[in-house]
């Protein structure tokens, strides 16, 4: 190489670390005299909400946090939570939004592995905290967020959290390490203790200008915050609101008959949500008599929706995107991109189309599908199944204190998901199931995912989960666990046989069995019950 070239090494002047806290500054300047969030009758301007932010760091400094210090918080998607995404890496903390859904033994857990220094609670939560405080034998400091909106009063279990908007705005500072940890987010444990997954500022700033660019951002979206921020700091999206001086809309709550009112009096062009809540949301008597024009955007994440519930989404005026990923890459790296030639599809087909996973974001380097035993890409033939490994600047640091599993997650290089897929040849893909829950029926693999698409579209069925049940002839067989909706019957025949008009025989399940499904704090299925549940069965005929 020549001199030259070697001479011309990063300076202050052309290299800056990547924050989201550049997002905030930028935010109260540009767009200072636009809401920036709404929750009843507050409205605060992104000038006075930035404002807010660096007082809060003040006053997390002034209680002795600093860089590395775990700050723990236990609140759902309201104003000071959303403040406390810019606050707490302004002052060099790490932040960790624990599940507001989790018993006392898990977030005692959590607190006790993160190392947490400080927790902030909304007020409802305190009997929670509390618990988890007896169980660890320990208790620590707290801030307490007293909602008044929702007609809240102080319990008294620390400090009020306004004491901390009261300090004196701190200056705007950078972290000096763009990889330095900006949060902690801890995984649902569906099969065993939760991992704290570390995010650094570098990632979750690709990741909102990622966001931005693949979603199509405009300028100035009226956001409704459905998804929690307790998940993958709500996919990351409170950052990339200040890229593009968003106004953020707050209900405390996902009831259907609030964000149903909330979409329509604030005029909604954005919103993401999972899947559940999002058939929760097309199923309401509240949902509007006409679709919205103009269409609303909205992302999806989660286990694959049912092709029918995007069918009534569009109906109700819902421009969905199916996207993908996980806790451990920031929240979604692919995207289901609309393709032009979908449009003259029959409404069915193309909400098919629309539950794929498709292809990956701007901000992802690289997404594969391997073949587990050859190591090669598996051929774009819509068939061949195999994992999806990842390589980009929003996969996670590691697991907080887990080296063993770090490396068997980073494996070669890459990061390696736990997702089987498939590559269809217009190069998008399209999860079939997790690894795990893979069924082998006489050598062929069925897809869980597969069979609940079509038992979802059953009339009675509210909820759907499939698994293996041992088979003395084909090895394992399809058994599906239905939650059926409230006033509706359905036999086990008529389940196998509605199944069997849909798809291939061999998929369709021999066994129905009718409960309320397990699931975790977070909505997902716990499937490892369910497949205890079908091995107790015993081996089918």
């Amino acid at each position: 190489m020549r001199e030259e070239f070697e001479t011309l090494a990063p300076c202050s002047a052309n290299h800056v670390p990547l924050s989201p806290i550049s997002f905030l500054k930028r935010a109260a300047q540009v767009y200072g005299k636009r809401p920036a969030v709404t929750y009843g009758p507050v409205t605060r301007d992104w000038a006075g909400f930035a404002s807010r932010c660096r007082a809060v760091a003040a006053g997390l400094a002034r209680l002795g946090l600093g860089r590395g210090d775990t700050v723990a918080v236990l609140s759902p998607n309201t104003p000071a939570l959303f403040e406390l995404h810019f606050a707490v890496p302004l002052c060099g903390a790490v932040l960790n939004t624990i599940n507001i859904r989790l018993e006392p033994e898990t977030v005692a857990y959590i607190l006790r592995h993160s190392d947490s220094r400080l927790v902030i609670c909304d007020t409802a939560l305190a009997p929670v905290l509390q618990a988890a405080f007896a169980l660890n034998r320990q208790d620590l400091p707290v801030i307490e967020i007293v909602d008044e909106v929702a007609g809240h009063s102080a319990t008294r279990i620390g400090a009020p959290y306004e004491t901390l908007a009261e300090s004196a705005p701190c200056d705007w500072t950078l972290p000096d390490d763009e990889h330095q940890a900006l949060a902690l987010n801890y995984t649902s444990g569906t099969t065993g203790k939760p991992k704290g997954v570390v995010y650094h500022h570098r990632g979750a700033y690709l990741m909102a200008m990622g966001t931005v660019a693949g979603w199509g951002l405009p300028q100035h979206p009226t956001y409704l915050s459905v998804v929690p921020m307790f998940h993958c700091n709500g996919w990351n999206h409170p950052w990339a609101m200040a890229i593009v001086g968003g106004h953020m809309i707050f209900t405390r709550d996902a009831l259907p008959e609030k964000l149903w009112a909330a979409i329509a009096s604030h005029r909604v062009t954005h919103l993401g949500a999972a899947p559940i809540v999002m058939q929760m949301l097309v199923e309401s008597p509240h949902a509007p008599a006409t679709p919205f024009s103009p269409r609303i955007k909205a992302l999806t994440a989660g286990a694959p929706p049912p092709p029918s519930v995007l069918e009534r989404a569009s109906a109700l005026g819902l421009d969905v995107m199916q996207v993908y990923g996980l806790t451990e890459t920031y929240g979604h790296i692919s995207q289901c991109l609309w393709q032009e030639e979908w449009s003259d599809l029959p409404p069915a087909r193309q909400a098919a189309m629309q539950a794929m996973q498709g292809v990956a974001f701007p901000m992802v380097e690289d997404l594969r599908v391997v073949d587990r035993k050859t190591g090669l890409d598996v051929p774009a033939d819509g068939l061949t199944q195999g994992e999806i490994a990842v390589r980009g600047n929003t996969v996670m640091s590691g697991y907080y204190k887990d080296a063993t599993a770090t490396a068997r997650a980073f494996r070669d290089g890459w990061f390696w998901s736990g997702d089987a897929a498939v590559v269809h040849p217009d190069g998008y893909v399209q999860i079939r199931d997790r690894l795990k829950d893979v069924i082998i029926s006489g050598g062929e693999n069925i897809s869980s995912v597969e069979v609940e698409a079509a038992l979802h579209r059953h009339p009675a069925v509210q909820v759907a989960a499939v698994v293996a049940r041992p088979h003395s002839r084909w090895g394992e067989a399809p058994c599906a666990f239905v939650e059926l909706r409230a006033d509706m019957q359905a036999s086990e025949a008529e389940i196998i046989a509605f199944c069997r008009d849909r798809i291939a025989h061999f998929k369709a399940p021999r066994t129905v069995v009718f409960q309320t499904l397990p699931k975790t704090a977070t909505g997902k299925i716990q499937k490892y019950l369910l497949r205890e549940a079908a091995k107790a069965l015993g081996e089918q005929s």
